[in-house]
């Protein structure tokens, strides 16, 4: 009698890992989403604005700057994050006499105290200059005046790129990387934190901006996570020094 009701416990604990082992594998072997499946991307033709301030027109698709930036990131950080300070921007300055004048002005004349125009302004023209100085297939090393100007100021390219990097890396927090033109003509790097940028009083380092890189986690982290060293590498890659350039002759007739 004993070795009947051992043996029927036996057999029932088999059939119970059995059955268990069984929904394991029925769990495994659901067919997960592809990429595709997962993420649809947009056009960005198809974003837009409302108000006095417009997008930005995006130069390239959402997908054309892998692998250096992914698709899915681009298109969060220009239809979300972008969209977002233009808005906010176009509501701050709705009825006010700002609705007449450049993003420009209204960042040389900002009161620092107001910051809902702050933040917003300086997300909407800090996103406008990084979206321009990047295209597909880009990088490589500025040429002619550009080239030359960097030496004089820097030394060479890559003591530029040494400490455009370095002010990158060490912007504590969220924040943006600057190549600016000061008001004697000359090239400096600094950076700025939140959306400030050089234009605004008080800088530490004033000027034109004619090169941006945006620091602020979702620019970067479902690519790189908490490696902003590689996104900063990879940056280079993505730099379109022609436009760069034009934003330098634009800026050497201003100051």
């Amino acid at each position: 009698m004993k070795i009947s009701r051992v043996l029927l416990s036996f057999i029932c604990l088999l059939s119970i890992v059995s059955c268990h082992k069984k929904k394991l594998e029925e769990v495994v072997e659901v067919p997960l989403p592809s990429k595709e499946e997962k993420m649809t991307i947009g056009d960005p033709e198809d974003v837009k604005a409302v108000g006095v301030f417009e997008l930005v027109k995006l130069p390239y698709k959402y997908d054309a700057l892998a692998p250096e930036i992914d698709p899915m990131t681009l298109e969060m950080h220009y239809s979300k994050h972008y969209l977002t300070y233009t808005n906010n921007l176009n509501k701050a300055i709705a009825g006010t006499e700002q609705e007449q004048a450049s993003i420009e002005d209204i960042l040389k004349k900002l009161d620092l105290n107001n910051a809902e125009l702050r933040n917003n302004a300086g997300g909407y023209y800090n996103h406008s200059l990084y979206w321009e100085i990047m295209a597909p297939k880009s990088g490589g090393k500025p040429t002619d005046t550009l080239a030359t100007t960097i030496d004089r100021d820097f030394g060479s390219f890559e003591a530029f790129k040494k400490a455009f990097s370095d002010a990158a890396e060490q912007q504590f927090g969220s924040g943006w990387a600057w190549l600016v033109v000061d008001r004697s003509g000359k090239l400096q790097v600094t950076s700025t934190p939140n959306q400030d940028n050089p234009l605004m009083p008080k800088q530490l380092i004033q000027g034109t901006p004619i090169l941006a890189l945006d620091v602020w986690e979702h620019a970067y982290y479902l690519n790189y996570q908490y490696k902003r060293k590689k996104y900063i590498e990879a940056f280079f890659n993505l730099i379109n020094w022609k436009k760069v350039a034009e934003k330098y002759e634009e800026a050497i007739k201003k100051e």
